[in-house]
């Protein structure tokens, strides 16, 4: 069995890579049936139905009735899937999908800048130097693409607000004591806070004519909540638990994956200003995960 770990761990890397990076060219294609909170509410009512399934029903593990523990599951729900997914599926209208997949990626490194200024700790040089990298990729990637029609400046201001959001809930989740609540009955219940937090924009913004419940809408649906979503998740953590440094590495390949996603699937082009974004996005990722590396030896 120790003989075949290495290469269920590779073939597990190149899953979730696949999985994650996927998300944004599957929105696309569903945006092109339906309006985008239409596209979410769906989504979110099926991965909370399912999460929530598998913890209450098959694992039997009880509802939460701590009122802290409830305070915290509807704040994480709020930044992580209403604000953070919200923004993000409205922002899709006005990119490109490997724009999507790129900002996705430099999410290590806002949570490391956001955390740092939120503690009030010393801004190390390398922090500062990383975010400009990612954020100089990003203008760098985005430029031909503004000429054209698959990007805005508006969409990419969408763009970095959801992965803002995204932040500040990754870093209230890792400060709170969620009194050994499994991980699958803490995710079910916030992301259906979130769904409940869209809920009533969707239906205010609702427009009949402007939804096709078609196979783009099911399909995009479908693989948004389970592949892209719960079995990319899980995927992850176990990379994690066996090996948090190397399981960081494949976040490298996540952009170069969304843009090859996005071309065969979409028909994005892909040109040298690309290519220069996406490697300063990974210089960066690469200084914050070598930086993450060194504190915890």
């Amino acid at each position: 069995m120790s003989s075949n770990k290495p290469l269920l761990n590779f073939l597990s890397g190149i899953t979730f890579v696949t999985l994650w990076s996927s998300a944004s060219s599957a929105t696309k294609i569903g945006l092109t049936a339906v309006q985008p909170l239409v596209l979410s509410i769906p989504r979110f009512i099926l991965a909370a139905a399912l999460m929530l399934g598998i913890s209450h029903l098959l694992m039997r593990k009880p509802i939460p009735k701590d009122k802290k523990l409830w305070k915290q599951i509807i704040i994480y729900g709020f930044f992580n899937v209403g604000l953070y997914l919200g923004l993000y599926v409205v922002a899709m209208q006005e990119v490109s999908a490997g724009l999507g997949s790129l900002f996705i990626a430099i999410n290590p490194v806002l949570i490391m800048l956001i955390s740092t200024i939120w503690y009030r700790q010393p801004i190390r040089p390398v922090t500062l130097l990383s975010f400009a990298l990612c954020m100089s990729g990003m203008v760098l990637a985005a430029y031909p693409l503004l000429h054209g029609s698959h990007a805005s400046i508006l969409g990419l201001a969408l763009l970095l607000l959801c992965n803002i959001s995204y932040s500040v809930g990754a870093i209230y989740f890792a400060k709170q004591h969620w009194k050994d609540t499994p991980i699958l009955t803490i995710n079910g219940w916030q992301t259906l806070v979130g769904c409940i937090c869209l809920l009533p924009f969707a239906i205010y913004y609702y427009q009949s004519d402007a939804n096709v419940f078609n196979g783009a809408f099911l399909g995009s649906v479908v693989w948004l909540a389970i592949p892209a979503s719960i079995i990319a998740s899980l995927i992850w953590m176990m990379l994690l638990k066996d090996n948090p440094t190397k399981a960081s590495a494949w976040l490298f390949l996540c952009p170069v994956a969304g843009f090859a996603i996005a071309a065969t699937l979409m028909g994005e082009p892909l040109t040298i200003y690309t290519l220069a974004g996406v490697v300063l996005v990974i210089a960066g990722l690469y200084m914050v995960q070598r930086m993450k590396s060194e504190q915890t030896q």
